[in-house]
């Protein structure tokens, strides 16, 4: 049985305890044999300040280069607020992103049945809702040049942000797009201004995967609208940073997503860079108090087993499990009915480990 090398950095907040419960989880793999890990821990964000006076060290960066996976908490909080732009707690995940060529970011969002009356729209919108977004991480208006704001002869100021894209980063995001869709329900919706290069690319290596074209604006109304319609949707940088987050509201909390960014492949292992982190922030508020949803943290596992590792069956297992536990109506208190039962943090890790013993 191969070992797979994981790379843990909690970070600030819940971070840790969230992380804490991923531990368990692992630890319960390991122990029945099913999957091997050998786990390094690191600091980032506002910990990794505290002790190093920057979001990230050297060690902890290289560690992350070595690592088959990274699994990032949360970073920042109001300690922090006052630190050099350089060095506060997000830089951290900046540069994991940037050092890591992580292009790739996927966004599930899944609406398990038991938690359809969460969401802000109707039960039978969201009701068994699984989609994909697919969002082009390193490119476009957030990293193009110029970005200036310039100050003009009559005293007023204009500002610049540069939307820019190249062919090959346009192709090898739809590539990730259209292999994903082969693994699920087979069609892409690309929300973009332009389509070229897309459909040229469809034509030529995935006319078998079904592809429609949507504007951005569009696209969100219908999330709001129909979202089961969906299946991956590939979408450039700033629109993926919008579209990703409607789509997340749908589910009724931030707590039960993950997310994924994948690097390019490797041409002699086949392998990718990836780092795997929850969608929900630090919550500084209800650090320590045992309240946090470890749910988004535990399914970011399940995803780092299904994309880095390869052990669907392992991944299927465990977001079997988390659904079984919502079924039977354990809830952390960002997902309980008003005035019923919350479980902690811990409670809800050791649901989800019974629950994987089960499926046994």
């Amino acid at each position: 049985m191969a070992t797979h090398k994981l790379l843990m950095l909690p970070g600030d907040g819940i971070g840790p305890e969230v992380m804490g419960q991923v531990e368990t989880i692992v630890s319960w793999f390991g122990k029945q044999g099913l999957a091997s890990f050998e786990i390094e821990k690191g600091l980032v964000g506002g910990s990794a300040y505290d002790a190093h006076k920057q979001a990230i060290s050297e060690g902890d960066m290289k560690l992350a280069q070595q690592a088959d996976a990274v699994l990032f908490g949360a970073v920042g909080g109001p300690k922090w607020a006052d630190v050099p732009y350089q060095h506060r707690p997000e830089a951290g995940l900046l540069r994991l992103r940037k050092d890591l060529g992580l292009f790739a970011n996927l966004r599930p969002a899944i609406c398990y049945p038991a938690l359809a009356s969460a969401s802000s729209l109707k039960p039978e919108v969201v009701e068994g809702l699984d989609i994909l977004i697919v969002r082009e991480l390193t490119g476009g208006v957030y990293f193009g040049e110029p970005k200036e704001i310039v100050t003009l002869e009559d005293g007023s100021k204009r500002g610049v942000d540069t939307q820019l894209y190249t062919t090959p980063e346009i192709d090898r995001i739809c590539r990730v797009a259209f292999e994903l869709a082969r693994t699920r329900r087979n069609k892409v919706s690309s929300a973009e201004k332009h389509k070229q290069t897309v459909t040229a690319l469809h034509a030529k290596d995935y006319a078998d995967v079904e592809l429609e074209h949507v504007l951005a604006d569009n696209c969100a109304m219908q999330l709001v609208r129909w979202p089961k319609q969906y299946d991956v949707i590939v979408t450039d940088n700033l629109f993926g940073d919008i579209l990703s987050d409607v789509a997340a509201m749908l589910t009724g909390s931030l707590g039960m997503l993950p997310s994924a960014s994948l690097g390019a492949e490797d041409p002699a292992t086949g392998k990718r860079k990836a780092l795997y982190e929850p969608v929900h922030g630090s919550a500084p508020d209800i650090a320590g108090k045992g309240l946090a949803n470890p749910i988004a943290m535990i399914g970011s596992f399940a995803m780092a087993l299904r994309y880095s590792f390869g052990a669907i069956e392992a991944a299927d297992r465990l977001e079997g499990a988390i659904a079984d536990v919502l079924g039977s109506g354990t809830r952390t208190k960002d997902i309980a009915a008003p005035g019923a039962n919350a479980v902690s943090t811990s409670e809800m890790g050791q649901a989800i480990v019974k629950a994987l013993e089960a499926r046994g």
